[in-house]
């Protein structure tokens, strides 16, 4: 892997708008694969997205821009996934262009619905990818916060720490710090589960706990972060690291997590299907708490994650969040 590489970006939200605006700050020419024709005519006339971080200005001599999935993966070495899960294997159908030498990285918190595996098990079991060509970039770090140019920390994880290291070197700044970690399966994991505890926290807040009720849960979700993720993967591993702790509180507290802000319209008493009509946005915890609680409860583990199923039993079970969340903090300490 060389350090000169050619970089593609394959989506046109908020995570993938503020990536590529790292990747472009550095000098790199990047290729950006989007759906709407739409958006990439805009940013070639006004040099900016119309929909997603607005203020953020683009050279667009720097830009590959199309429509085309398959003439981005063409053109690129690295190729990094800002795609929503609930819609990465739709866009991946679309591909004849070949995998196969790609270093492919995940920018994605979530399950795969059609596999229910997380994004870099996904294109190892279904693409053949080797796990030392597959990579996950993690937080703590919002998009809009990239956009005001706020100090963030990066984590690029991959079993390869060479590619990691390169690929930590074209994402990095002044506002952008970066650490690499070889645990591929334990950082997309936690990003994925940091999702759904930010569910909770904002299904707490929208039915009117206060800050010491959010401690104690935020306490207990890092607690039960390490359980589940240990007995998925179990390796060496600090979890109160950034890239498990840090994340976990960003997307918990801020007023930028979707799904902070997801949760606590169900805690005001939306129902799942008009919190997320209201959003226009996804709320990627959604669909990881199904999973989440589908692998839990087939390891005969359930017991042990009463956060996951406190929020599976409102958002897929129907269950009233005020009786749950009264369970809840008998189990909590």
């Amino acid at each position: 892997m060389q350090d000169k590489l050619r970089f593609g970006v394959f989506g046109g939200g908020s995570w993938g708008t503020a990536i590529v605006k790292m990747l472009t700050e550095n000098g790199d020419r990047v290729g950006w694969y989007m759906r709407s024709d739409s958006a990439i005519r805009h940013i070639v006339k006004e040099g900016h997205n119309p929909n997603y971080l607005s203020s953020v200005e683009f050279e667009v001599e720097q830009l590959h821009l199309s429509p085309d999935i398959n003439e981005i993966v063409e053109a690129s070495d690295v190729l990094i996934f800002a795609i929503p899960s609930a819609f990465l294997e739709g866009e991946l159908q679309k591909l004849t262009a070949s995998l196969k030498d790609k270093v492919i990285f995940s920018a994605i918190k979530g399950i795969v619905p059609e596999s229910g595996l997380i994004v870099g098990e996904h294109f190892h079991e279904k693409y053949n990818i080797p796990f030392e060509n597959i990579g996950v970039l993690t937080g703590p770090c919002h998009a809009e916060e990239v956009a005001l140019e706020r100090l963030s920390y990066l984590t690029i994880a991959c079993a390869d720490g060479e590619k990691a290291k390169i690929v930590a070197q074209h994402l990095k700044s002044e506002y952008i710090r970066t650490k690499i970690s070889d645990d591929i399966i334990g950082t997309e994991y936690a990003a994925m589960l940091k999702n759904i505890y930010a569910i909770a926290a904002g299904i707490a807040h929208g039915l009117g706990y206060g800050d010491n009720f959010q401690s104690v849960l935020m306490s207990n979700a890092i607690r039960e972060m390490k359980r589940f993720i240990d007995r998925v993967y179990k390796m060496k591993r600090n979890i109160n690291a950034s890239a498990y702790l840090g994340d976990l509180l960003v997307t918990g507290y801020s007023i930028f997590s979707r799904n902070r802000m997801f949760g606590n319209m169900i805690g005001k008493g939306y129902t799942v299907k008009s919190a997320m009509m209201e959003m226009n946005m996804v709320a990627e915890g959604y669909y990881a708490t199904k999973s989440a609680h589908l692998l839990m409860e087939k390891l005969e583990k359930k017991s042990k994650t009463p956060i996951i199923n406190a929020v599976y039993q409102i958002l897929y079970k129907n269950k009233d969040p005020k009786k749950v969340f009264e369970k809840l903090t008998e189990k909590l300490d």
